[in-house]
This record gives C-alpha cells, sequence and structure tokens, in this order.
C-alpha cells in the first residue's frame, strides 16, 4: 500500500530540493524558513551580489491551477513586508540590489521538475 506524506513535511522536502538546486546553481543559502510577524521566506540567498527572497511552491500535479497561480497579491504582499524586516535586521545587505524568485516542483519528490522563476514579482 502506498502511502503519501503530509503537505507540511512534501514542503519542507520540496524547500530543499530547492535549496540544493540553487547551491548547485552557485547560490548560497542564506538562511531557510525565515520567519517574522508579518510572515515567512522559504528561503533567502545570495547570488553574487544579489540578495534572493525565494517562495518555494510544490504540487504533485497542476491538474486543477498552474502552481505560479497559487502566489496571490497578498502573499506577494507578505513576502515583500517580511523582507523589508529580514533587511532592518541583517544591515550589511540594504545595499544589496533584492529579487524575488519562486521556484516551482513538480511531480514525484524523488524525481521532481523543477523550474526557476527569476523576478517573479517586484516590490
Amino acid at each position: 500500500m502506498k502511502t503519501t506524506k503530509p503537505a507540511n513535511q512534501s514542503g519542507k522536502i520540496a524547500e530543499n530540493i530547492a535549496a540544493k538546486y540553487l547551491a548547485k546553481h552557485k547560490v548560497k543559502l542564506l538562511t531557510q524558513n525565515f520567519h517574522s510577524r508579518f510572515g515567512e521566506i522559504d528561503l533567502i540567498a545570495l547570488e553574487q551580489e544579489i540578495l534572493l527572497f525565494v517562495e518555494v511552491r510544490y504540487r504533485k500535479n497542476e491538474n486543477y491551477l498552474a502552481i505560479v497561480e497559487t502566489i496571490d497579491r497578498h502573499k506577494c504582499k507578505k513576502i515583500l513586508t517580511t523582507s523589508e524586516y529580514y533587511l532592518s535586521k541583517n544591515k550589511k545587505y540594504q545595499s544589496y540590489q533584492c529579487r524575488y524568485d519562486v521556484i516551482t516542483i513538480t511531480g514525484v519528490l524523488d524525481k521532481p521538475v523543477i523550474e526557476w522563476i527569476k523576478n517573479a514579482f517586484q516590490a
């Protein structure tokens, strides 16, 4: 009998996959699951002199809704506000250019399809 993983466990696995994917592309992970009272950012990383705030989305399939369509205006606002909070607490990155990316992961987690959408939304 095949068992399914709880959604939060699958999400954590997807975030780890995304972090490894970024590392393969010479991106340095600074923090994972940064929380504030404003929200959460899945991954914060450096790509040379660009500070990346990355939302990771996982879906086993996209039969009903494209995965990127699950990131609404409200979610973007939470990420933007949380990134501003992160910068206020990490002053050494305040002069860096910031970029808001999305990594989508679909399919089974042991053979995922990964798409990295750079500059997915703007501040």
